[in-house]
């Protein structure tokens, strides 16, 4: 069974949903190890204390850990790991419709959403414009399951993706590929005026970021608490 986290308050989807610690996350996961926040402020080019602060942030939401550390000429080193399970989003109140902090938890998970999305989309078009030569794979696919069936489905890829996740017996002619997967119900239309249909569709969107999302890393799916409309 594969570990999972529940981010469950607005400060903690506040905290993941912001792109800079995504991008901090999915630095970890590159890596396949644990790094220093050295490591990590290097592959972005950018001042590790700058990079300290957002780790911390990580941290203390149980999105990062500290597994070790080790004295490099004097200064004490500490290596962190990303969490590797996936990422449930899910407000306690989310069976209080009139809740307002619904609403705002409900907003910071769609921004969160967005961002894994754009940021995948931006590597996918940079790869296409870059290198040109190289084969590059995306597909659109309507599926006809059961709601068990799909999470099974899931589960399998995420199960097929694992020995691809870390470094560990990486060959000399191995190379770094970006994964996005997304599955979402389909919504239905709106009926036609004087149909005489109230029903409201509902959507559950679910997102993957890997390595890293990371994601996440294994996997990473944001779960839109029931009741969103679209």
């Amino acid at each position: 069974m594969q570990e999972h986290k529940v981010l469950s308050t607005i400060e903690e989807i506040k905290i993941y949903s912001d792109p800079y610690r995504i991008q901090i996350m999915n630095m970890f996961h590159r890596q396949g190890r644990p790094s220093t926040v050295k490591e990590i402020a290097d592959l972005m080019g950018e001042v590790p204390a700058k990079v300290h602060y957002h780790v911390k942030k990580l941290e203390k939401i149980g999105l990062l850990s500290m597994v070790s550390t080790r004295e490099i000429n004097g200064i004490i080193a500490k290596y962190y790991e990303p969490f590797s399970g996936e990422i449930h989003l899910r407000h306690k109140d989310e069976a209080d419709e009139n809740s307002p902090l619904k609403q705002v938890f409900r907003s910071e998970t769609l921004k969160l959403l967005n961002e894994m999305f754009e940021q995948s989309r931006q590597r996918f078009m940079n790869h296409a414009e870059h290198d040109k030569d190289e084969k590059r794979f995306i597909s659109d696919m309507r599926l006809y399951a059961t709601a068990d069936e799909v999470e099974e489905l899931y589960e399998n890829i995420v199960e097929l993706c694992k020995p691809y996740l870390t470094k560990e017996g990486q060959k000399s002619d191995h190379q770094v590929f970006q994964l996005f997967t997304a599955m979402s119900k389909e919504v239905q239309a709106a009926p036609q005026a004087g149909s005489g249909s109230k029903k409201k569709a509902t959507v559950q969107k679910k997102g993957k970021e890997s390595a890293s999302k990371a994601p996440a890393k294994a996997s990473t799916t944001s779960d839109i608490p029931p009741g969103t409309t679209e």
